[in-house]
């Protein structure tokens, strides 16, 4: 099964909200302090521009959106972006997409003159976890001062070469 990653747009925004919501409670990530609860849920591709600093990507199968993934400042920040919401749908794990839209939302951070990357996440989200781990985060104590996520317990940075 092969997918096309591309630039989230308008008609995604309802898609890739449910399928961020339906990953997030399936590792109970639920409720105020996780990132499904963020309000730019609703309308991705509002909230997402390059000229903003920021990038979500979606992938496809087809015309169905598996998942997404995007890069954004941290608060505010022009050294520091976060690496936000990669979720898949559930059938479509193992196929490389998750890897592929963190390199490429990496890769567009790295072009943008950020210095370091930020994420926060779940120990539940194994995978994932494994996942930033080969892609170079490394795992900080706490989480970076100003995190709205409260409730995740794994906070990761991963540094730029350039």
């Amino acid at each position: 099964m092969s997918y096309v990653i591309e630039e989230i747009r308008p008609e995604w925004d309802g898609v890739i909200c449910e399928i961020i919501k339906q990953t997030g409670a399936e590792f109970g990530a639920v409720g105020e302090g996780f990132g499904p609860s963020d309000p730019e849920v609703t309308a991705m591709s509002r909230h997402y521009t390059r000229d903003a600093g920021s990038l979500y990507l979606i992938a496809r199968v087809g015309n169905r959106v598996i998942g997404g993934c995007g890069v954004a400042p941290f608060q505010g920040s022009r050294e520091v972006c976060e690496l936000r919401k990669l979720f898949l749908l559930p059938e479509s794990r193992g196929l490389g997409a998750g890897r592929a839209l963190a390199e490429k939302c990496l890769a567009f951070a790295e072009s943008a003159g950020y210095r370091r990357c930020y994420l926060d996440t779940l120990l539940t989200m194994t995978s994932a976890i494994s996942l930033y781990e080969a892609l170079g985060f490394k795992h900080l104590d706490r989480p970076l001062d100003g995190t709205i996520h409260g409730g995740c317990d794994v906070w990761m940075l991963k540094e730029f070469s350039g």
